[in-house]
């Protein structure tokens, strides 16, 4: 049967937005569908990291992006935690994403999700391959062995269209239906706390905080909360902010809202309310990211609470890792565990993100604030909280998705598994995302990747032209990066680089044994017999 779309993408927020920018940029025919007309604004997904914006460049929109921030340019992209109250004097820098730059290719950013998603609605416009259908609703689905159908509705009413496409990749949210009509289940740990989110404007309060105008965001950790954080940020350089803190039912009454603040604060100041509302504060993963045909990416994937601003990063992650897997078992030269491959790495990446460090979060400042007050003991407090800091700033460090053990990377460590906890280095390691490093011309070397495969040779060129015949055989895609720059070979302490589309390392070493097979399991095929 004849099929309207290679892809079908149930939601066009950020994250299905991406993914079709991706695809679409690849010639692959895609067709959004997204129930609101315009992009909701509600400031969240705020913090975008080094490698989400090394995706914007690869895209070719980082420009954009950066154009769309609402904060000036160069402001602070960083956090503080604070014991307490804001103003009460216990403070330290937190998750400062800055310390991490030099292994990545451009720099972190902030800005609302709204904007972002402009940006990509814009960009995803101009696509031919790309249709949008703005303001429609999907319902149902079914999939046969060699398709998939979505019923689609007008969101205001109207009669049901059926949509049919080769793929369906849902990015519908927490709630989506795409992952409960696959039959796809999903896990969640419920932490049975209910958090009040709030927008308003206030000026004074700019003027209270000016000592940490090299920060953005602020945690507030007080023994009430047994952990769990009062949290506020700054939506533009002045007056706009956003805030996040556990409430009790007495609490949740209308009117309320400015003192959940001043607690958090510390004092009294003049606050105007723009949005209030609540959320349930809990961690959930689809059993699954696929299911025949059927896949899931985004928060129908993977939610948790807005703790270190991993959604927005780990869901565009998503859509780098699903879409070069689409475009080549599309175009021919991926073999079916290509497809299988995104499970096996994306999801064990979230599992990790959110016990080592969203639910890690949570159990460590419990911990911290069962132990130790400055009321009871200051000295033990204060102590403990210098080592805190310390081990804060390791922290960001450590957060280093990686795809050690994929079924499609070859070599790495022995028994490892996909993880989002790792160690930045600038040497290249099987699984790992390549840091940047300078070409014989001075260009940083991501100006040489193609579109598909790339093989970086800073050795011998008979190595590259093995690989190059296995290629061709194969019919696989594959750029060739030849350099002689000696910088560039003594960083990643390999002659030899075989590098995916979204710049992890599928192979490294000095030279290829079998370069047929390091083909074939990088593309996810069977081995030859």
């Amino acid at each position: 049967m004849a099929t309207d779309s290679d892809v079908a993408i149930v939601g066009g927020g950020p994250v299905g937005l991406a993914l079709a920018l991706d695809l679409g940029g690849r010639g692959v025919r895609c067709v959004v569908v997204e129930r609101h007309e315009s992009p909701q604004p509600v400031p969240k997904g705020q913090n975008l990291t080094q490698r989400t914006m090394e995706h914007f460049r690869w895209w070719g929109i980082e420009d954009e992006i950066r154009s769309a921030r609402v904060m000036p340019a160069g402001a602070p992209t960083g956090g503080v935690t604070a014991y307490g109250t804001l103003l009460g004097g216990y403070t330290y820098d937190w998750w400062q994403r800055a310390k991490v730059r030099p292994y990545y290719y451009t720099d972190n950013e902030r800005l609302p999700q709204y904007r972002t998603e402009a940006v990509l609605r814009a960009a995803v416009a101009a696509l031919p391959s790309v249709t949008l259908r703005v303001g429609w609703t999907a319902e149902g689905l079914e999939q046969t062995a060699d398709s998939v159908e979505v019923d689609v509705r007008p969101t205001m009413g109207g009669p049901i269209e059926t949509i049919s496409a080769n793929h369906l990749v849902g990015c519908d949210g927490s709630h989506s239906i795409v992952r409960l009509k696959a039959g796809i289940a999903e896990h969640r740990a419920d932490h049975d706390k209910t958090m009040a989110l709030l927008v308003f404007r206030s000026p004074e309060l700019n003027r209270l905080l000016a000592h940490h105008r090299d920060s953005s965001f602020f945690k507030v950790l007080h023994p009430r909360f047994d952990g769990y954080w009062q949290f506020l940020g700054r939506v533009d350089a002045d007056e706009h902010w956003f805030f996040h803190a556990p409430i009790d039912d007495a609490e949740g009454a209308a009117g309320d809202e400015a003192q959940l603040v001043y607690r958090a604060v510390g004092a009294e100041f003049a606050v105007d309310v723009e949005y209030s509302g609540t959320w349930d504060l809990r961690t959930a993963t689809a059993a699954s990211y696929r299911a025949g045909r059927v896949f899931l990416a985004g928060d129908a994937a993977h939610s948790h609470p807005p703790y270190g601003g991993f959604g927005i990063n780990l869901g565009l992650e998503d859509a780098r890792n699903l879409g070069w897997k689409l475009a080549a078992t599309i175009g021919g030269w991926g073999g079916e565990r290509l497809l299988d491959s995104y499970d096996a790495e994306r999801r064990p990446v979230f599992s990790s993100t959110a016990s080592e460090f969203i639910e890690g979060f949570i159990e460590r400042d419990r911990a911290f604030v069962r132990a130790y007050d400055p009321a009871r003991d200051r000295t033990a407090f204060e102590r403990e909280w210098d080592r805190q800091r310390i081990s804060s700033n390791a922290g960001v460090r450590g957060f280093e998705p990686n795809y050690e053990g994929s079924p499609i990377v070859v070599g790495g460590q022995e028994g490892s598994e996909p993880s989002a906890l790792g160690s930045h280095s600038f040497e290249a390691r099987a699984g790992h995302h390549l840091p940047p490093a300078r070409l014989s011309s001075g260009a940083t070397i991501d100006t040489a990747f193609g579109s598909e495969l790339t093989l970086i040779a800073l050795g011998d060129p008979t190595a590259a032209e093995a690989f190059g015949r296995a290629a061709r055989w194969l019919h696989i895609p594959l750029e060739v990066v030849s350099d002689s720059y000696r910088d560039e070979r003594e960083r990643y302490r390999a002659p030899l680089i075989l590098l995916r589309p979204d710049h992890f390392v599928a192979w490294v070493g000095k030279s290829p044994d079998d370069p047929d097979a390091i083909l074939r399991c990088a593309t996810g095929r069977p081995p030859s017999r």
